[in-house]
């Protein structure tokens, strides 16, 4: 049974050498304008879409990677002109963004809630110029759409899906930094194992994120793979046997830990955020139990898209389950571990939050 979202006109994986190939130029850090990228697959127009990474990079097989997917995919449908700068660090984020403004960017991608003050900045010094926004719906202007997602109710299911599969009783996550695009995962999650507990009579306990508090465990970095390697190690000699990280390309430090426990003989699993690890992941996969999906390519492609064919408007796009902005992955390799029964019950679940019978609240939900 599978719970991935369905995929949109033209979404696709795309590899990493694929990320980074001829067709495009990655501006390591800031201030050089973007060179134009090489030939499109579909007859040429003069619109040029553009994007920003935070500081994970294209290559962080979460977020960024995802969100330029996307751009590539509105490129191959359409034959735009792509442009891309990868920031290095925070410094790095309102001159590469001005640098897409000068190399005369029809649309710009600011990827992460890491970059809304510097696209805030830069909208309003450029109003004629248009953009759009993964993960932050604060900005209020006629020139940028937010794409957010209420991914509390995605990984509310994985919750759900961990409280039933664990062997120890014990569950754990933890984030990046302390900001509501990585605690609305953490929300979600306490409320599944806590959903499962409630109908199933059941004890399972979660590490790492009080959702009553908003208290718990960041490693304050999305990049920072060994405190993340440190932070899994540490979950996993507290008893917890399914780590979440929500943590950018920090979390392959997670992956090494789950490997590194299961060479030792311990059964260790891990929930992916954002994209669908067992696709993206070089190791470890075979451990996933599942991913919290945001369909960023998705969303991303359709906003290009529609700029390029003169409709670009500032509504947010909100993803949720109802319409497939955000879901679980297949549970791959864990499939006979997680068995019918309980895959029975999330698609259920899963159905029942989509119609309202079981509602899934978080205070850092985007707002529709």
């Amino acid at each position: 049974m599978t719970f991935a979202p369905r995929t949109s006109r033209g979404s696709r994986a795309l590899s990493a050498a694929a990320l980074l190939g001829a067709s495009t130029l990655v501006l390591a850090g800031c201030g050089a304008a973007p060179e134009e990228g090489g030939e499109a697959t579909a007859e040429a127009t003069d619109f040029a879409g553009c994007i920003v990474s935070d500081s994970g990079g294209f290559q962080d097989r979460s977020f960024n990677q995802n969100s330029y997917e996307g751009l590539q995919a509105a490129a191959e449908s359409t034959g735009i002109e792509v442009k891309q700068a990868e920031s290095q660090a925070e410094t790095d984020f309102e001159p590469n963004l001005n640098s897409m403004v000068q190399s005369g960017c029809d649309l710009t991608i600011s990827v992460g809630f890491l970059l809304a003050d510097a696209t805030k900045t830069v909208a309003e010094a450029n109003p004629e110029a248009r953009f759009a926004i993964v993960d932050d719906s604060s900005i209020e202007l006629d020139n940028v759409k937010p794409l957010v997602y209420n991914t509390a109710e995605a990984a509310f299911l994985a919750g759900y899906v961990a409280a039933g599969a664990t062997e120890t009783g014990k569950v754990a996550t933890y984030g990046g930094m302390d900001i509501p695009t990585v605690t609305v995962f953490m929300d979600g999650f306490a409320d599944g194992i806590d959903h499962y507990n409630q109908v199933k009579g059941a004890n399972v306990e979660l590490l790492g994120w009080n959702k009553d508090s908003q208290d718990g465990t960041f490693v304050n970095s999305f990049t920072d793979t060994s405190a993340a390697k440190t932070t899994t190690q540490n979950f996993i000699n507290e008893g917890a046997d399914i780590v979440m990280p929500v943590a950018g390309q920090a979390a392959l430090g997670t992956l090494d830990a789950v490997v590194a426990a299961n060479d030792g003989g311990n059964e260790v699993r891990f929930v992916w955020v954002d994209a669908d690890g067992y696709e993206t992941l070089d190791q470890g996969k075979e451990y996933q139990l599942t991913s919290v999906l945001k369909q960023m390519s998705t969303s991303v492609q359709d906003v290009v898209e529609t700029a390029a064919a003169g409709e670009f408007d500032s509504t947010p796009y909100v993803g949720t389950l109802e319409n497939d902005g955000v879901g679980i992955a297949p549970f791959h390799d864990q499939e006979e571990a997680v068995g019918e029964e309980l895959a029975g019950e999330v698609e259920q679940l899963r159905q029942e939050i989509i119609d309202g019978t079981v509602v899934v609240e978080s205070e850092n939900s985007p707002q529709a």
